[in-house]
């Protein structure tokens, strides 16, 4: 795909053992070099139509997420309510410990 007399630029990266593993196994499966999948992986990032398109996928799946698990998100009144009765029931721990 990219053949080297077109490169301009040469860019150091740092990979952590998993990611070098991984990245190697998948360029050993397809026959390539990590360069290559590495710089078709850039490609993608850049492409603003395929970011816009990974972006409104994760946005679809985090409202089917929510829509299949709503969130319990207390009233005002509800949320002091219980925060009260967390120190309530924190006060009586401590105050137990310190009788003994």
């Amino acid at each position: 795909m990219y053949a080297t007399y077109i490169m301009r630029e040469r860019t150091q990266i740092y990979l952590d053992p998993e990611q070098s593993d991984r990245l190697g196994r998948l360029a050993r499966a397809d026959g390539r070099t990590k360069s290559d999948l590495i710089r078709e992986a850039i490609d993608m990032y850049l492409s603003s139509e395929d970011r816009d398109e990974r972006r409104l996928e994760r946005l679809k799946a985090a409202v089917h997420y929510f829509a299949e698990h709503p969130l319990d998100i207390p009233s005002s009144e509800e949320y002091v309510k219980r925060k009260h009765e967390e120190g309530r029931r924190r006060d009586e721990v401590l105050q137990r410990h310190w009788r003994r």
